[in-house]
């Protein structure tokens, strides 16, 4: 399948390009860009990114290997990551990890059957002074307990709900 920036995204990179001397460190904005766009980032997506920016593919999956952050096959509509470093974990971040792998049934790096989550153990989110932390998206959540996760994780419910008219 193949893929192409929309107008609006290349204008975006272009921007992005102008930050540096040289087309090649706007990599990981590019590879963002085409994440939001594409949801994910294929061998097509990679391609499409060397070929904007006049680097190689194989400069491209370097950082794409590198990056926890860009994902090489489709996530759920919320993409929960759980920190279990060390700061973390003395504070309770395996608890939280498995309750929420319990709840939602789901492994590390799954997707559930509806697409509507998926799953992450992350190394370090740099919120040690704030642990335990998840991230789901865009959007931190800092100093958890386990009741304070099960609310967030309902809200998500909720919110899945009420979009889906139920």
């Amino acid at each position: 399948m193949e893929f192409k920036f929309t107008q609006e995204n290349l204008n975006r990179i272009e921007q992005e390009t102008k930050k540096y001397p040289v087309r090649k460190p706007a990599v990981m904005a590019a590879l963002y860009i085409a994440q939001e766009q594409n949801g994910y980032i294929s061998y097509e997506v990679m391609k499409e990114v060397a070929t904007v920016l006049g680097i190689t593919e194989e400069e491209v999956l370097g950082v794409v290997t590198f990056y926890t952050m860009y994902h090489q096959k489709p996530m759920g509509k919320y993409h929960i990551q759980v920190c279990t470093n060390v700061s973390c974990m003395l504070r309770g971040g395996y608890e939280i990890w498995n309750q929420i792998k319990e709840k939602l049934g789901l492994d590390h790096m799954a997707v559930s059957a509806d697409q509507k989550f998926s799953l992450e153990e992350v190394e370090c989110m740099g919120s040690c002074g704030t642990a335990p932390m998840i991230a789901i998206n865009e959007d931190y959540y800092e100093n958890l307990s386990k009741e304070k996760v099960e609310e967030i994780l309902n809200g998500l419910s909720a919110t899945l709900s009420k979009e889906e008219g139920v």
